[in-house]
């Protein structure tokens, strides 16, 4: 990743947990960054920019208002991710991920590719792909935790790509969906609140209970 902004310095990671976090579409990695404050402070976050350049901002692979997308678009950016984390996981704990938006198509297809890897992983007003490649990939031994929070009248997310993400989740994942009326398509503070519920709960409550 050419860009990755941190919530800790380099000497104060080792052992923490680490936090994936992709920003959407048409962004960059400073709508993560905002979220720093708000998460638990154990956790070393780190914000990654999309690879594909988006008019003046970023993204993760091309998309339109259905939610096309080319497959190998997502593979080339997946692969990226996956080799990032590769360099900097032994000096973590554990990996979980955050996605908001295209960010949590992101974080899901990781999930799906590797679940084995991930502690916990949160989809903020966001989407899995409906892709018959990825779906043959998928191997889940187990479901794994997986925080979903959405404004169910978001119309950024189209009702077939909603509809097949419920589906998913339901089947494949330990779900914790929460929905935020009147939020929209952004994160709202309460969701926050949520979110760092669950992080506790499925990251770092096993980790203290280790600790006896």
């Amino acid at each position: 990743m050419e860009t990755v902004v941190w919530s800790k310095p380099e000497h104060e990671r080792d052992g923490t947990p680490l936090l994936v976090m992709m920003h959407g579409y048409g962004t960059d990695e400073s709508r993560m960054v905002s979220l720093f404050d708000g998460l638990p402070s154990a956790f070393s976050c780190a914000a990654l920019r999309g690879p594909k350049v988006i008019g003046d901002h970023y993204g993760w692979f091309l998309l339109d208002y259905f939610l096309t997308h080319d497959f190998a678009d997502v593979v080339s950016s997946t692969n990226t991710v996956f080799n990032w984390i590769e360099s900097v996981k032994d000096r973590h704990s554990s990996v979980s991920l955050l996605g908001y938006s295209q960010g949590m198509a992101m974080a899901s297809t990781l999930l799906r590719l590797r679940p084995d890897q991930f502690r916990a992983t949160v989809g903020l007003s966001g989407f899995v792909l409906e892709n018959e490649l990825l779906a043959m990939s998928e191997s889940f031994e187990t479901r794994p935790p997986f925080f979903w929070g959405r404004d169910k009248d978001d119309l950024v997310i189209n009702g077939a790509a909603t509809e097949h993400t419920e589906q998913w989740l339901h089947e494949h994942t330990q779900l914790t969906a929460r929905t935020y009326p009147g939020m929209g398509h952004r994160i709202s503070r309460e969701e926050l609140v949520d979110v760092s519920a669950f992080l506790r709960h499925y990251v770092l409550r096993p980790v203290t209970a280790g600790l006896g």
